[in-house]
């Protein structure tokens, strides 16, 4: 019921270097699926295939803004060719989100694109990183851009680290938010002190509760995400991937 996936970021360097090799090694270590960040010219059905023969899910796509205004039916066309669930937009200029008025704008945006992608089959989600933890008078920039926006075309990709990062519960995110959060980020914290990245299962994130929150509301995706590593990069998402699916059984 439960599945798991790697943001393929984690091992950006690899993917760069051998897109498909990278896929094959994900596959091996026993993700079920991959949420890309770039296709390196892929051509869609090629990477259909790819996926298909190496037993991977697409779990998302994260998607730049930019081309998520310009460009969204290439998007859309593309993320059904690989039958991939969700468009992420993993990001927002500061000019997006710098007033109230600006994330009211940006949620209207949003829910725009939301929209249009729920009309071909695909949720459409928004990725936090800390930012979205500041306040704009009284009001989270996260909760402007999130109460703004219509909650059926813009759903949550919550990133755990970075919520804890800012000192917020992930737990209590995900209760205010409920079915809404369509997938975790799991990425673990080394320590309180550092609040740098490291393997699932080896740092200081309670993921015990954060799972159990997202079971509670239907959340079926947990995905790894890692960007700082003191261990080759694929013997960290095997650390990762083994210590996830522990933590789900």
């Amino acid at each position: 019921m439960y599945k798991i996936g790697l943001q393929l970021y984690s091992i950006k360097e690899e993917t760069e270097r051998d897109f498909f090799g990278a896929l094959k090694k994900v596959a091996d270590i026993g993700y079920d699926g991959v949420e890309f960040a770039g296709y390196f010219n892929t051509p869609a059905l090629d990477l259909k295939n790819a996926l298909g023969q190496y037993g991977l899910d697409a779990a998302g796509s994260h998607i730049g803004i930019d081309l998520l205004t310009n460009e969204l039916p290439s998007v859309i066309e593309y993320s059904k060719t690989i039958e991939d669930p969700f468009i992420i937009c993993p990001w927002l200029p500061e000019n997006m989100r710098d007033s109230k008025e600006s994330c009211k704008r940006t949620a209207q945006l949003l829910t725009d694109i939301g929209r249009e992608c729920n009309k071909n089959g695909i949720q459409f989600g928004y990725h936090n990183h800390d930012f979205e933890f500041r306040t704009i008078g009284d009001n989270l920039i996260f909760d402007l851009l999130f109460e703004n926006s219509d909650p059926e075309a813009v759903k949550i990709e919550l990133d755990t680290f970075w919520v804890e990062y800012t000192g917020y519960k992930s737990v209590d995110i995900i209760d205010k938010y409920g079915s809404r959060c369509i997938c975790l980020h799991i990425k673990d914290m080394k320590s309180w002190e550092e609040r740098v990245n490291t393997e699932v299962g080896c740092g200081v994130m309670d993921f015990k509760s954060i799972i159990a929150a997202g079971k509670k509301y239907g959340v079926k995706w947990y995905t790894v995400e890692q960007e700082e590593f003191e261990r080759p990069l694929f013997e960290s998402v095997e650390i990762s991937c083994k210590n996830l699916k522990q933590l789900l059984a």
